[in-house]
């Protein structure tokens, strides 16, 4: 086990290895690594460390462990736990510690040191909208690291600032903390304040409050108390890890039996209220930039949910004709990124959520812009390529000229097309 000091001492090197450091990543076999703009960057201290053992990973895990006993169990129990961890006056983080091939590995998420608001991040007026909800669910998807929590704070933030309510989050670990301004918060983290979301929930409802946050839906359980707290008056908002928002319904009601599948439908169709996927794209110049997909709960999205999608009735062709009411695909905003320069072509075509339609988006913008939308101006032929090419235009034309000189079938030869034998004499 490390001393604090030392620790600290590691931690502050690493995060001035980089200009906008995300993440620390600590594993055996390789350098102590550092995440920038996307990229792992190996840091070297002196004397030099090449690859980290697995007793150097051990002794930052037990170091960062604090002497924990419930972190501890849970590490041995589960093979991996999470906590957060402060470096004072400098950062805040979320740190997973995990087991591998029996060794220990240590992830740490660089956390704001302060809360960025909805016009901070530039995300959309929706957003705003999403505050001003009085019940329902609202739930922010996407895959680990794509900034779920961070709009999800923005979002409590505005109504921080906004609403004098009782809010209460269950969160794992609390990554921000949440200043008094008109709201109260009460902030309570997984293993040291409840021992899962679905009790924590559930305790949660009978500690008055106006709006929960769960940290993420883990389970039906989960899921199940967040639709009955929103069916009671209740605004929750919560995370989920699927790719957009279509998959974020069907993944719900697949935690469900099939028999209670009409049920849960009809529920999520009355409670859900906006649905935000994200992605995090490389920028031009450097840095990420999110992509965001937002379905709200018009009447066409209430009834998809409630009996499915049909060919004629999907997610995303409902999504996509709905822009005027704030909604957009990934790929509507995809295109808008590339439009206004943010991301090149090829970023576009690898995040999009359909090809075809990007594609011809793409070439859209291009063709406006007054740009070529085909690669053909370089082509040319070989010296041998255009000798059989001449070679075959000429046989061609040879060809024609002898079927045009045949006479067609029941046709003398020499008479013109028009050419008729003459009428046989009257008797």
């Amino acid at each position: 086990m490390l001393h604090l000091f030392h620790l600290e001492y590691i931690l502050t090197k690493l995060l001035n290895a980089a200009s906008e450091v995300s993440d620390i990543n600590l594993t055996v076999g390789h350098p102590m690594q550092v995440e920038s703009g996307g990229e792992l960057i190996p840091v070297f201290f002196q004397p030099e460390i090449r690859a980290l053992t697995a007793y150097q990973t051990e002794a930052l895990a037990l170091s960062l462990l604090r002497g924990d006993r419930h972190l501890i169990n849970t590490l041995m129990d589960t093979g991996s736990c999470d906590l957060a961890f402060n470096l004072e006056n400098k950062a805040r983080f979320r740190v997973n510690i995990f087991t591998q091939q029996g060794r220990y590995s240590i992830v740490m998420r660089k956390l704001e040191n302060y809360i960025r608001s909805i016009d901070d991040l530039g995300l959309p007026k929706t957003f705003v909208n999403m505050a001003k909800e009085k019940n329902g669910i609202v739930l922010v998807t996407g895959a680990t690291g794509t900034g779920k929590t961070t709009t999800l704070a923005a979002i409590l933030d505005e109504i921080n600032s906004s609403q004098a309510v009782h809010v209460v989050t269950l969160e794992d670990p609390v990554e921000f903390i949440h200043s008094p301004k008109m709201s109260t918060f009460n902030q309570r983290e997984l293993g040291t304040d409840f021992r899962n979301f679905s009790e924590g929930l559930r305790s949660a409802l009978r500690q008055a409050p106006k709006v929960i946050l769960v940290g993420e839906m883990r389970d039906r359980e989960t899921v199940e108390m967040a639709l009955s707290a929103a069916e009671t008056g209740h605004l929750v908002f919560s995370t989920l890890h699927t790719v957009d928002a279509g998959t974020t319904v069907n993944r719900i009601i697949g935690l469900f039996d099939h028999d209670e599948e009409k049920l849960i439908r009809v529920r999520l169709a009355d409670t859900l209220r906006w649905v935000v996927s994200q992605r995090l794209l490389p920028k031009i110049g450097g840095g990420r930039v999110a992509a965001l997909e937002i379905m709200g709960a018009s009447l066409l999205i209430k009834d998809i949910i409630a009996n499915g999608e049909q060919p004629d009735k999907t997610f995303y062709g409902a999504i996509e004709s709905m822009q005027p009411l704030g909604f957009q695909t990934f790929d509507q905003h995809i295109l808008e990124l590339f439009g206004s320069k943010q991301i090149n072509e090829e970023t576009a075509r690898t995040f999009s959520s359909k090809k075809n339609v990007m594609n011809r988006g793409i070439d859209n913008l291009k063709a406006l812009a007054g740009e070529s939308i085909y690669e053909l101006d370089s082509l040319t032929l070989e010296p041998n390529e255009e000798e059989e090419a001449a070679a075959q235009m000429a046989a061609q034309m040879a060809a024609a000229q002898a079927v045009a000189a045949q006479p067609a079938p029941g046709q003398q030869q020499g008479a013109g097309p028009y050419h008729h034998p003459p009428a046989a004499g009257r008797g």
